[in-house]
């Protein structure tokens, strides 16, 4: 079990790694695009409309939800049979992902408590999985083993963190019917998982229905996917589970098409004169400060309490330069903190100029977290024995 367990985190590393790539690829060839004579021409594309809605939606609303159940049943797997079974395991990476989330929402609402953007506080609060892995795989075979895995576990606990802001203070108005039917279809396939069905055709059909009501709920649709997640069969999680067999098939279509779609559809930002004028305001003043130093002090900060008071211990194999690099790589909210901003924002100009400070903002702790793990991690050296 242990070789399925390490050989399917691999594949997810790899993968994160490799969409952590295109993703940086696919965000500057949308931004040369949107600031080229083609831009207008670019940007209208993701507002052409089908069925009632247009693209741009479809993409955040419908593509989003197949990447939130991968980090759903990533995070089940992680519960069930990863680092975060083991109690003692999972505390360093829980108690990192909260200081993670608290100090950068702390400090955006410093700057901007009691003004129009305060809503605006969740962005700084989400890690992006495919960059800072995409990043920390840079560093090569110097990087210990448990420190992916903080980092992998403190990523997903921060995305499901960013889910329940979504759900609980970004759901404007309820239409409590279709919530009920939504939440009914989920009692069913939890039923059906109890009832041992082991084919995904059933799950997979509900899921579509589920996540149509909840998407006419008022609840943004997304959750649908990692409400489905625990709903499909984890058995014994080997390679023959219900589970294995959905996210291995998504590990490839997520990390090579939705998310480079996702980016390609929200980086279309048109830079202008003003764009220095931009990165002054409250809210973008409280995205950069929390994503570059609300980010690492959270993490590096309570990590170091919850030690110091016996609660977790640090693995041997790290030491807290370490943490406070990744805690810097933590700061590269990309996907997650541009997908809170459309949901915070209704104003475009303010969205464009949130989401250019996201970018600017997650490149600075970026580099700082290479640069600080390059220089604090040491290579691994052949070892030599004298007698």
């Amino acid at each position: 079990m242990r070789k399925i367990e390490t050989k399917l985190f691999k594949e997810f590393f790899d993968s994160e790694r490799a969409g952590g790539l295109i993703l940086i690829g696919c965000t500057i060839i949308s931004l040369v695009i949107t600031n080229s004579p083609l831009g207008e021409s670019y940007r209208s594309i993701f507002q052409i409309h089908l069925a009632g809605h247009s693209l741009e939606h479809w993409i955040n609303d419908g593509l989003m939800a197949i990447f939130f159940l991968l980090i759903g049943l990533e995070l089940e797997r992680e519960i069930y049979k990863g680092e975060l079974s083991n109690l003692k395991n999972a505390m360093l990476p829980i108690f990192g992902a909260i200081g993670g989330m608290i100090v950068p929402a702390s400090v955006y609402l410093f700057f901007n408590f009691g003004t129009e953007t305060q809503s605006g506080a969740g962005i700084p609060m989400a890690t992006d999985i495919a960059f800072a892995l995409g990043i920390l795989s840079l560093l090569g075979k110097s990087v210990p083993a448990s420190l992916k895995v903080f980092l992998t576990a403190l990523a997903v606990i921060d995305d499901l963190g960013a889910i329940l802001v979504i759900a609980i203070f970004y759901t404007k108005a309820l239409i409590w019917m279709n919530l009920v039917i939504a939440m009914g279809i989920f009692g069913l396939l939890l039923l059906l998982n109890r009832l041992k069905v082991q084919s995904l055709i059933p799950y997979l059909i509900g899921g579509v229905a589920m996540w149509y009501f909840m998407l006419n709920s008022g609840v943004h649709a997304t959750i649908t996917g990692v409400l489905l997640a625990f709903a499909i069969p984890f058995g014994s999680g080997n390679e023959r589970s219900t589970s294995y067999i959905l996210q291995h098939f998504l590990h490839k279509p997520v990390a090579f098409f939705v998310l480079p779609v996702f980016a390609l559809a929200n980086t279309a930002i048109p830079i202008n004169g003003e764009f220095g004028q931009l990165l002054v305001q409250d809210y973008s003043i409280g995205i950069a400060t929390g994503l570059i130093a609300g980010k690492p002090l959270g993490i590096v900060l309570v990590t170091f309490i919850a030690v110091l008071t016996g609660l977790c211990k640090l693995p041997s194999d790290i030491d807290w330069k370490s943490i406070a690099g990744v805690g810097f790589l933590g700061g590269i909210g990309f996907t997650m903190s541009i997908f809170i901003t459309i949901l915070a924002f209704d104003n475009a100009e303010i969205i464009d100029s949130a989401k250019l400070t996201i970018l600017i903002s997650s490149l600075i702790a970026g580099v700082i977290g290479f640069l600080s793990l390059k220089f604090t991690l040491t290579k691994p050296k052949s070892k030599t024995i004298n007698n």
